[in-house]
């Protein structure tokens, strides 16, 4: 199978406004967000990417403009890949949100969180997955199994999609960081997906493009690593 990359969108003007911004609309890159986008361009200059797949909503496809600019490639949107709908729970202050009794079984039990009037956090991580082993078969079949794509979300899908192919429960997610513009990568195969990368901020790329199919099978031992240069 082929490798994903999963991108979260660069920092947007809800990053650090202290208000739950979900599925509401012109939410947008900040400047800081945009200049992330740009940077892109040259940080996965060494990875030949195949397809863009990116969630609907502003703040991912603003991310992922300048690169398929860049690449001449037409980002596909993805429903499926798009912000948890948040409900009642959309728009509203964290501060305030803090208090409510959901917010605990949302960090301690998230499987069971259901957002007022929006959706629970197991129904993000089946659609979440379910779309990204989807698109993840049909580049496959178009493109190889040592094709690359990048998947651009949001910050608790990612998380989701990353606890699925690591085999935690949906309770261990809130584990997991994901920063604004930060890239995490998949590997799946017909056994298991491999993580090779979590919340990647400034490392180099290039290295995770396959040289050869993987049978799937776990390195005994471990990883032998990438060569020094």
């Amino acid at each position: 199978m082929a490798t994903v990359v999963l991108l979260r969108h660069a920092r947007s003007t809800a990053n650090g406004s202290g208000v739950l911004a979900g599925r509401s609309p012109g939410v947008a890159l900040d400047p800081s967000g945009e200049t992330q986008a740009a940077a892109l361009v040259a940080r996965l200059a060494g990875v030949p990417l195949v397809e863009i797949v990116s969630s609907p909503l502003t703040r991912c496809r603003s991310t992922v403009e300048p690169l398929a600019r860049a690449r001449n490639l037409e980002p596909v949107t993805e429903a499926e890949l798009s912000e948890v709908d948040y409900g009642e729970w959309t728009g509203r202050e964290l501060k305030t949100l803090f208090k409510e009794p959901l917010w605990a079984v949302v960090q301690q039990h998230p499987s069971a969180a259901v957002f007022p009037a929006g959706e629970g956090l197991a129904g993000v991580q089946a659609r979440a997955v379910r779309a990204v082993r989807e698109h993840d078969a049909r580049i496959t079949k178009q493109h190889g199994a040592e094709a690359v794509w990048l998947l651009c979300s949001h910050g608790d899908v990612i998380k989701a999609i990353l606890a699925d192919a690591l085999g935690q429960h949906l309770d261990s997610f809130q584990r997991i960081v994901v920063d604004p513009a930060s890239v995490s990568v998949v590997r799946y195969t017909d056994t298991r997906p491999f993580v090779l990368r979590v919340n990647d901020t400034g490392g180099e790329l290039a290295s995770i493009v396959p040289k050869a199919p993987e049978s799937g099978d776990a390195t005994v031992g471990g990883s032998t690593g990438t060569p020094a240069t």
